[in-house]
């Protein structure tokens, strides 16, 4: 079948999608661990398998922030990078370099501690990178604060509201695993070789950087900041129908009826509108009224998630970074999941070019 679409290619514990039940990440409703969870709970539900203690997730979180503080080599990588280089190749380059410098045991013995390291990392690339390209400084990446503040507090230098911490966390969670989506299937076919994590997560971020899968969330905004008023984003639907055109943002292969992050989306730019303009949340929410009422489309967590980022101040580049912070979680935990019961994925085609045919020797051929 084309695309795979209704395939079902193994089976996993780790999150459960399109059953009629949500989307669940080891049994728990993404609902609930978006509005009442850290993302660092979260990450530790995923790679670890439960919920943690008060003690494991203090732990949990030390770790992480003990890894902020790069190798000397990555800094050294990150450095050389031009300022042209895409967000998504920094991130990709910046964990092939962590693997060189700090490889993973051919056994995989350490292959949780390899995890943190890359989860740790991750936001600290970017930060890097950032700063020493837009601003020609090597920032301080040591920090005992979460990810989500983490990341506003260093991207932004300054000290971000308590909202947007709140906001952040979510977006974290509400990206950090679906099933077998693309990134993470081709991530789980780099395990099934017995590849290192480091190369599994270098898979997924190649595959996340294809504009079908991540990406969404920045046009998403871009079509939003298109128009200055609720009637004028109205008639250019109206011309995008009419022409058969597709709007970033709605539509999900497995949600037919609603996506269950866009709830949650939708709730966290209501909040977080009063930070910029107003006006683009209802211009938001009239345009995902009128492609719902009219196409019978629901918007999916990539409309509203636009916004929320940029209510947040940051650059629109970096969203599909932050989807790679977050779903990396799921990535990994699939890794761990793929080798614990391995078998190399090596599906088969149906043949469709020519029968078999005789070899003509060069002077014979016309």
């Amino acid at each position: 079948m084309e695309g795979l679409a209704g395939v079902v290619a193994g089976s996993s514990a780790i999150c459960s999608v399109g059953t009629g039940a949500g989307l669940l990440y080891r049994g728990y409703p993404i609902e609930e661990l978006a509005r009442r969870a850290e993302f660092e709970e979260v990450a530790h539900l995923l790679l670890v398998g439960h919920l943690p203690t008060e003690h494991e997730l203090k732990d949990f979180k030390q770790t992480l922030q003990e890894h902020r503080e790069l190798p000397l080599v990555v800094k050294e990588v990150l450095q050389a990078l031009p300022i042209s280089t895409h967000p998504m190749d920094v991130m990709k380059a910046g964990v092939v370099a962590l693997g060189c410098a700090r490889p993973e045991a051919l056994d995989f013995a350490n292959q949780e501690g390899c995890a943190l390291q890359i989860l740790g990392a991750l936001p600290a690339m970017l930060i890097y990178w950032h700063h020493y390209h837009k601003h020609g400084k090597q920032i301080p990446l040591s920090s005992k604060q979460s990810m989500a503040h983490y990341l506003l507090e260093r991207l932004r230098e300054e000290e971000p509201l308590e909202v947007e911490v709140k906001a952040m966390d979510a977006m974290l969670t509400l990206y950090a695993e679906h099933e077998f989506n693309a990134s993470t299937y081709a991530n789980r076919i780099t395990a099934s070789t017995l590849s290192d994590l480091y190369s599994c997560v270098s898979t997924g971020i190649g595959t996340l950087k294809g504009r079908l899968h991540g990406g969404a969330n920045e046009l998403a905004i871009a079509f939003i900041l298109r128009f200055d008023s609720v009637s004028q984003a109205l008639q250019e639907v109206d011309a995008l129908f009419a022409k058969k055109e597709k709007i970033m943002g709605f539509g999900h292969r497995i949600y037919k009826h609603a996506d269950p992050r866009s709830a949650v989306g939708f709730e966290l730019a209501k909040q977080l509108k009063h930070l910029g303009d107003p006006k683009l949340f209802e211009i938001a929410l009239a345009i995902r009224d009128k492609v719902k009422q009219e196409k019978g489309l629901p918007d999916n967590i990539d409309f509203f998630g636009g916004l929320i980022y940029h209510y947040m101040r940051l650059e629109r580049l970096y969203y599909t970074p932050f989807f790679v912070m977050s779903r990396a979680v799921g990535w990994m935990a699939h890794v761990f999941e793929q080798r614990a019961h391995n078998r190399i994925i090596r599906p088969t085609s149906t043949y469709t070019g020519a029968p078999k045919r005789p070899f003509l020797p060069l002077q014979d051929r016309s």
